[in-house]
């Protein structure tokens, strides 16, 4: 697929803080990155960096090989930028606020409404059109700001933490729709929390801590990353046990241990051969043990594996 976004070395400095440290990375059409990250990773202010919001310490960011900059129009009409909290005119209905939009990209009359029906049904807000947006929930006003975002039809597609206020029929939608435009050969970077939903949509996956880009490669990649020679355990105890802590530290191999009310989350081993001989050892301490496995490789694993502790 066609290259569409080159960023090269970019960095975003407020004062002191480096809140983007010289971040690269390559987007092909059909791609599209998640971005994870504790709050204040720089996750928000990447995306706004690549939109051509947030003025550069360094580096460049380059949509269909053009730099990304205030003025550049032609470009910028490729790029779509929804925020975290989209900005709209409440006391507009969402019709005449897409039409307004319209307005601003040229179009004509008859691709106007053909565009505005189109996207109204792809975020399932046909039923809301007449609707002012001030009586429009969280998750409604979040439509709004995708179908305003789709509506120009962009080449590359950045979405801060589009799924903020979505019920779990309003994610299932939303996927739906994220693969229907990834399918397109749209570019698209998403950031989310939801881990879960990202694994199923995304082709390649970013974690961000501090500024910097920590881990960057496909799904695959980045769930299989540090996933070597010791791997995470989950143990589910029939009933909270005094002392699990200390009991577990006495065996020897066993690290980072997380107890939650009867779940217990260890690091061992991850031979079968080893595995084995641990549930043998949690057996002759006399556990009430419900279950005990291996977690599955996955990006909520690769996450914790890279030593971040909080997900926002």
């Amino acid at each position: 697929m066609t290259r569409l976004l080159t960023v090269e070395n970019l960095r975003v400095q407020f004062d002191k803080l480096r809140a983007v440290d010289d971040v690269s990375l390559t987007l092909r059409g059909g791609d599209l990155l998640g971005l994870i990250g504790p709050n204040g990773a720089g996750k928000t202010t990447l995306l706004r960096a690549i939109a051509g919001l947030q003025p550069l310490a360094r580096g460049v960011a380059k949509l269909l090989d053009e730099p990304i900059e205030p003025g550049a129009g032609p470009v910028l009409r490729q790029l779509g930028f929804t925020p975290d909290t989209p900005p709209v005119y409440e006391e507009l209905t969402v019709r005449k606020f897409l039409r307004f939009i319209a307005m601003g990209y040229d179009l004509t009359e008859s691709e106007t409404n053909e565009r505005i029906d189109f996207w109204l049904e792809k975020v399932w807000l046909t039923e809301k059109a007449d609707q002012k947006i001030k009586q429009l929930s969280r998750g409604m006003r979040q439509r709004v700001g995708i179908a305003r975002t789709l509506l120009p039809n962009p080449a590359l597609v950045l979405l801060d933490e589009p799924a903020a206020g979505l019920d779990p029929a309003g994610r299932v939608q939303f996927r739906q729709l994220l693969c229907n435009l990834r399918d397109q050969g749209k570019g698209i970077i998403i950031s989310s929390h939801i881990l879960a939903d990202m694994s199923e949509y995304c082709t390649h996956i970013g974690i961000m801590a501090h500024g910097q880009m920590i881990q960057y490669g496909t799904v695959a990649e980045v769930s299989e990353a540090g996933n070597g020679q010791r791997c995470r355990y989950t143990i589910r105890l029939a009933h909270p046990v005094t002392r699990i802590r200390e009991l577990l530290s006495e065996i020897n191999g066993v690290s980072h241990i997380e107890e939650d009310n009867g779940r217990v989350i260890l690091e061992f081993d991850s031979q079968p051969d080893a595995a084995a001989q641990l549930l043998k050892q949690l057996i002759k301490l006399e556990l009430p043990i419900a279950s005990f496995a291996p977690n599955a490789p996955g990006l909520e694993e690769a996450y914790l594996r890279s030593g971040i502790k909080q997900v926002d």
